[in-house]
């Protein structure tokens, strides 16, 4: 019997707000232990919770780039469990009233069709403490840091749309590229500002039955949602074939083991709504305002860098995969680079460059405008492309103009035709069987007479001179 898998995600996302959901304590759950608390937040008997309006409003964002619909009408309610990293036993969260309904993301299929998948609701609630566990002596110790308890979170419910690997995945790198665009968070897997939990049940293929679903909690890279939904369908085919009843519980991912692992049966905790926090109203004005100040999302850059600039799809799309590439792109075109010199540059050498050095856009010295003054040089014969790849490599590291760099290691590029012509006579001397194989028609030896020039002159020759040179010494 074959089965299919019926996939749903619960993605947890951390607002980059400067203060936490309910106090006025620095949302920074990276500083030195308990620094960032206050009696909200440690909840002390008569400490009342105040909704952050820049959290709200963060979130509502979320909403809209992800096609949601804002509910009029939001509330909080007291998520009931006990557990030492919440100290008043309780979660506050949206249980019953979430803020917004509805919504999806459209991701390219395997076979390369458009499918959408859905998103049930999302909702606002505040994260936990941090529990650091440690061996003191032979005893184990259990420390309980506060800085994260009261961190602005909002938790994207999908429908149960998915049914492979590839479908989770797409639609992870989509909603975190989109959450981006908008400003409200870093989707940071890798830093924990993003978290995804997979619900995985299977069921023959042909039928419509729900079956019994496990639950993969916390998972921290797309690479692992993809491998845990992979395995954990395997896990159940398995069971199923041999007559064993899956039972609902939560599991945990082993990257190291290529493993789910047993956690805990499931748990539901109890919903009760919270009578310290006003029930939100946002009307109809304060949502179009909100929606006013969404920028232009990236499938809709995407397919106006088709048009525009003459982009591929291809390119488009990975171009606006980060509103930091995109508005990059653009400027340089705005300073006068030719879209598709831009295109190249961008993509081919600026961004794996900065990669390798563990450096994004926003902080790099090689700003649009500096690498618009090397593009310009190059465009202008100043300098050959293997030149301009070492003057980059410079800029990372000083804020020295390119012109600078060109003269200091003396990279500017001969073009004199009297200064090259004498390379040439002496190379075309040199190499005789090349002069041979390019008369008898084998196109490759201008190629290799080109290089043999461009080496004679240590890489400051311009090759197009050269093999125009070339051309009029091999047609005499």
């Amino acid at each position: 019997m074959e089965f299919e898998a019926v996939i749903g995600l619960e993605i947890h996302i951390e607002l980059n707000c400067a203060t936490k959901l309910f106090c006025d304590c620095p949302n920074n759950p990276g500083d030195d232990a308990n620094v960032n608390t206050c009696p909200v937040c440690l909840w002390f008997p008569g400490a009342w919770p105040r909704l952050s309006r820049a959290a709200l409003e963060k979130a509502a964002l979320v909403c809209l780039g992800l096609n949601s619909e804002i509910q009029p009408e939001s509330a909080f309610d007291q998520k009931i469990y006990y557990y030492p990293d919440q100290p008043k036993g309780y979660q506050l969260s949206q249980g019953h009233l979430p803020l917004a309904r509805g919504g999806w993301v459209e991701i390219t299929d395997e076979d390369g069709s458009i499918k959408r998948l859905r998103i049930h609701h999302i909702h606002m609630e505040e994260d936990v403490a941090r529990l650091v566990h440690e061996m003191d002596g032979a005893t184990p110790v259990s420390l309980v840091d506060f800085n994260r308890a009261g961190a602005p979170l909002v938790e994207i419910v999908t429908e149960p749309d998915f049914r492979t690997p590839h479908h989770a995945m797409e639609f992870l790198k989509i909603l975190r590229t989109q959450v981006r665009y908008v400003g409200s968070s870093e989707c940071s897997m890798e830093n924990g500002t993003m978290r995804a939990d997979a619900n995985i049940s299977i069921r023959p293929v042909g039928t419509n039955q729900m079956n019994t679903k496990v639950e993969v909690k916390n998972m921290n890279s797309v690479r692992h949602v993809g491998d845990a939904i992979a395995h954990e369908i395997s896990r159940q085919s398995a069971a199923v074939r041999v007559g064993e009843t899956i039972k609902e519980h939560t599991r945990l991912w082993d990257p190291d083991k290529k493993a789910t692992l047993p956690m805990r049966e499931k748990f539901e905790a109890p919903y009760i709504p919270d009578p310290s926090i006003p029930v939100i109203e946002i009307k109809p004005e304060e949502i179009a305002a909100l929606r006013s100040r969404l920028p232009e999302m990236p499938a809709t850059r995407a397919g106006r860098f088709v048009k525009e600039y003459g982009l591929s799809a291809e390119e488009a799309a990975y171009l606006s995969s980060e509103p930091e590439t995109a508005s990059y792109f653009e400027e340089l075109i705005r300073l006068g680079v030719a879209a598709r010199t831009a295109m190249h540059w961008v993509s081919t050498q600026l961004l794996p460059a900065l990669r390798q050095r563990n450096e994004g856009l926003a902080h790099t010295l090689v700003t649009p405008k500096r690498l618009s003054e090397l593009l310009a040089m190059l465009a202008k014969d100043e300098i050959n492309a293997a030149a301009a790849r070492d003057v980059l490599a410079h800029m990372f590291a000083s804020d020295v103009s390119p012109a600078d760099i060109v003269k200091a290691r003396g990279l500017g590029q001969v073009s004199d035709t009297g200064e090259l012509a004498a390379m040439v006579e002496r190379v075309l001397a040199e190499q005789a069987a090349a002069v041979a194989d390019f008369k008898s028609g084998q196109s490759k030896a201008m190629g290799f007479l080109i290089g043999q020039v461009m080496q004679a002159s240590a890489g400051k020759a311009n090759p197009k001179v050269i093999k125009e040179l070339i051309a009029q010494k091999l047609s005499m």
